[in-house]
């Protein structure tokens, strides 16, 4: 393996000394983003308890810049790493300000005094997170958004080289997850940051992440850059998907297509389809789509959910099979819809289709 600035070698982790998850090589580059994925229980909070030594190790080595992490002593730890956990904590009596400061005391004396220096920190790491109203708040008396935003600047406020979060999203409304993700994001990218954390939003995970661990099973199944992980069987695979779909083009998990014989056909291009896909999906009403080419955003989600597709190759006149194939389904369909497809040299041959869609009043 390759020298990295985090590496997870022969890893195997587990409860009571018995082994669930063995045999994990992980190498992570400072300031990337690496997102563990899974289903429940698969294991993904077992690997962050391991590696920030909550949970002894059963075998292996994490290496932390060269140095095997079980040599470094828990205050040199503390101001390495950082750690956000799901368990909600319920201080009593302490405002968010408090708690915050809390990511103070591996620096502080014996007596947790912080210093005018510390002070500024405690507030450039509430700004950080934008949650400089919140500093006299009861940290129990605020929203699981807040909460988390507050948890966030005393990770920040420790001032590591890592922060490690279990599902950092958990509990958080669209606005807040993105919000959040967001503010990890720059501080990876601006202040090289790595970030080891566990996400159930597989769509969201796919768009912040340099790279993706899946978890699954007693080995790790896939580990490598989005683009390699968030495939179609890959994402079923991993999650046992057998009612629906994933959609990579996307990143959404789609329902399955609906079953029966189709009695519609939806003519459309450049994404105007999808809308009426996604309605006659609801409906549960199977539906034939085309003439479509394999490069049109709406071909990528008419595969997933169309009980027939009928296309072409990309910038290429449609060619008689395809148009033969489509004028069977006008006239075999019940109804033809026009879902706003536009007219070029290339397609041109759809006049013909709504045409004859026209005088068989199916239009």
């Amino acid at each position: 393996m390759a020298d990295y600035y985090f590496q997870m070698q022969n890893m195997s982790v587990g409860y009571n000394g018995k082994t669930l998850i063995h045999d994990i090589n992980i190498g992570i580059n400072k300031g990337e983003i690496v997102t563990l994925i899974g289903p429940n229980g698969s294991g993904k909070s077992t690997i962050l308890k391991s590696i920030t030594r909550q949970l002894r190790m059963i075998g292996g080595t994490v290496y932390f810049e060269d140095r095997n992490l079980r040599e470094l002593s828990y205050k040199e730890l503390s101001t390495q790493m950082a750690v956000v956990l799901t368990e909600r904590m319920k201080p009593e009596l302490m405002t968010c300000h408090d708690i915050v400061a809390t990511g103070r005391y591996p620096y502080t004396g014996r007596l947790g005094i912080l210093s005018r220096e510390d002070e500024e920190k405690v507030d450039a790491a509430m700004e950080a997170v934008h949650a400089q109203e919140l500093g006299n708040r009861d940290f129990n008396a605020i929203s699981d958004g807040q909460r988390q935003r507050v948890l966030l600047a005393r990770a920040i406020c420790q001032e590591p080289d890592i922060i490690i979060l279990d599902e950092p999203t958990s509990f958080l409304d669209v606005r807040h997850k993105l919000e959040l993700l967001s503010i990890l994001g720059k501080m990876a990218k601006k202040e090289k940051i790595t970030v080891i954390m566990s996400l159930h939003e597989i769509d969201l995970a796919q768009k912040i992440s340099d790279k993706i661990l899946c978890v699954k099973g007693e080995t790790i199944s896939h580990y490598g850059v989005p683009e390699e992980v968030f495939r179609e069987d890959i994402i079923r695979e991993l999650y046992e998907i057998d009612n629906g779909f994933f959609d990579p083009c996307f990143g959404s998990i789609e329902l399955p297509q609906p079953a029966g014989e189709p009695k519609v056909l939806v003519i459309s291009s450049c994404g105007n389809g999808i809308p009426v896909y996604r309605r006659l999906q609801k409906e549960n009403t199977p539906f034939i789509a085309g003439i479509l080419y394999e490069n049109d955003v709406d071909y990528q989600l008419a595969r997933l959910l169309a009980s027939q597709v009928i296309v072409e190759k990309p910038f290429q006149e449609i060619g008689d099979e395809a148009y033969q194939e489509a004028l069977e389904a006008v006239r075999k369909c019940d109804r033809v819809i026009d879902a706003g497809v536009e007219i070029g040299m290339c397609n041109r041959r759809i006049v013909g289709l709504l045409e004859e869609a026209k005088r068989l009043g199916k239009l």
